[in-house]
């Protein structure tokens, strides 16, 4: 099996490493003006901001992150943005104003478009970073991952290794399929008469036919939505496939302009057309996607959908009357290779965790305080919250392994614990291969849930269909052109599909005029852009 939850090596020297590698935190006490000014205890002043998540709890009351300032010998000054903030970054880096640390809040075109705002971490990370100099021995493609064409480390990313390699699972409610006298269906045509009987017979029993929902999804370019169906078509996405790129014998193609693609849109126009796809598939935001699946009472409201785990998906009360589902055939004679979306990259490595300003008038500082977050324990921290009385995330036990802890608050599932109590996966870290760690109820729900994609996973050849797309590395000029063009592109592909599944338009006699506006709005010149990378990275892994 390609993918495993590591719980069998014990993290040696854990001690010594946290011990010897935050020591050296502080920083030289020097410079001037507000930021690296030092207080009267003598700690470093910094500001920093954090782009959050919606549901994370002021940083401020992160006892592990207090603790972790204290051994740094530094002073925070934090800004916390949970909303819009790609509109409010581009006024505060074009202003040239920014805060000496930002986390989770920058994107490789930004050290492009704002040439001088960053400072090239390179040397600082030879001098003053062991445990990001050992994460890049571990894995030298966090590294490739970090560094530029002309050589600079504007953003340092993260890395985990314990997350299964789907972000996506796909689930039906068992219980109404038993309601039904129904079997768990295997390909797009049973799945329609799953829907069907879901919509017209009272499906969750309650007595009221009109208050299920047969299907649910949230919007076409996310992570939970209909694309990956397109696995059933042969088509291999990889790594969330934002942008609608997928590799196929070693090409780069869209599947925007596929005629697989077209084949899904005619099939979710027509189960839209029966009343089977929830009204507010297209406008809802996430939380309204989350919130309508955990249904009223133990009244499930969703029959077939997408989340990460079903505790996350549908809350407590009713998630065990769902199962996941491996993919689906198109049909039952299809002699389509069938394939499942693989985030592997997508979910254990995360670019740009945190970025430097170049006017950041102590970086010593930063960049010991930056380390300090990969450390090991200090990872483990950052990810599912402090080893303390405050925080309860993570036990320490006496043999030098780690235990995730259920929530303290009874009233919230396991990931909806962790992004409020920590910075979770939007904060930087490195979790070793291998460490001892014994995971949360969610963790090891979702690692079962998702042995059903292992096969499939298994499919996935780095040199053929994977389309690695976190590490792709642009020139100035090309990053700028694949950004205009798929701005457009975007724009064009989100206006048509959703008004072709609404039932606005004849899919078949549009098709033709739809794909060539793609391609005179970028599309031809941004998939020869991105051959040419593809071709670059293939390169490097011989």
């Amino acid at each position: 099996m390609k993918v495993r939850v590591r719980q069998c090596a014990a993290l040696l020297l854990a001690g010594t490493m946290a011990a010897g590698m935050l020591a050296g935190c502080g920083g030289d006490n020097g410079g001037s003006g507000k930021d690296g000014e030092t207080t009267a205890d003598g700690k470093v002043k910094l500001t920093a901001l954090f782009s959050k998540h919606s549901l994370t709890q002021d940083v401020n009351d992160m006892q592990w992150l207090k603790e972790l300032e204290e051994k740094c010998n530094v002073e925070i000054e934090w800004e916390q943005i949970s909303a819009d903030w790609d509109q409010k970054k581009s006024a505060m880096f074009a202003s040239g104003n920014i805060p000496d640390l930002i986390f989770k809040g920058t994107a490789d075109s930004d050290y492009v478009q704002y040439k001088g705002l960053f400072e090239d971490m390179s040397p600082l990370i030879e001098e003053h970073a062991p445990n990001i100099q050992a994460m890049f021995s571990d894995h030298p493609e966090i590294k490739q991952l970090a560094t530029t064409t002309s050589g600079e480390i504007y953003g340092i990313p993260s890395y985990k290794s314990v997350w299964p390699y789907s972000t996506a699972s796909m689930f039906i409610n068992k219980q109404w399929l038993d309601n039904l006298g129904l079997e768990v269906p295997t390909n797009w045509d049973e799945l329609e008469q799953v829907l069907l009987a879901f919509k017209n017979e009272d499906a969750n029993g309650n007595g009221d036919t009109t208050d299920e929902i047969p299907m649910d999804f949230n919007i076409f370019n996310w992570e939970y939505s209909p694309k990956i169906l397109l696995g059933s078509l042969g088509i291999q996405l990889t790594n969330n496939a934002t942008d609608g790129y997928f590799a196929e014998d070693g090409k780069i193609k869209s599947y925007f302009t596929d005629d697989r693609f077209k084949t899904l849109l005619e099939f979710l126009q027509k189960l839209n057309s029966e009343g089977l796809i929830s009204k507010e598939a297209f406008t809802q935001d996430y939380s309204k996607y989350q919130s309508v699946a955990r249904g009223s009472g133990k009244d499930a409201k969703v029959g077939f959908t997408w989340g990460w785990e079903s505790g996350d998906r549908f809350g407590n009360e009713i998630k065990d009357q769902y199962i996941t589902m491996k993919p689906l055939a198109y049909s039952a004679d299809s002699d389509y290779d069938l394939k499942y979306i693989n985030d592997k990259y997508y979910q254990n490595y995360q670019p740009n965790a945190v970025a430097m300003s170049a006017n950041c008038k102590n970086k010593e500082a930063a960049m010991k305080f930056i380390d300090a977050f990969y450390n090991p324990e200090e990872s483990i921290q950052v990810l599912w919250g402090g080893m303390n009385d405050t925080d309860k995330g993570i036990k320490k036990n006496d043999d030098g392994s780690y235990e995730v802890l259920p929530p303290a608050d009874s009233s919230l599932d396991p990931g909806s614990w962790k992004w409020t109590k920590t910075f979770a996966d939007n904060g930087p870290y490195y979790i070793k291969d291998g460490m001892n760690i014994t995971l949360g109820e969610d963790m090891r729900t979702v690692t079962g849930e998702k042995q059903v994609y292992e096969e499939y996973w298994d499919k996935v050849d780095p040199k053929s269909n994977e389309y690695p797309q976190t590490f792709m590395k642009y020139s100035e000029e090309d990053t700028n052109t694949l950004a205009m063009n798929q701005a457009n592109i975007i724009n064009i592909f989100e206006q048509q599909t959703a008004g072709w599944v609404t039932g606005k338009g004849d899919i078949d006699k549009e098709w033709g005029a739809y794909v060539e506006s793609l391609n005179s709005a970028g599309m031809i010149q941004n998939l020869e852009i991105r051959q040419k990378a593809y071709d670059d990275y293939l390169k490097s892994l011989k």
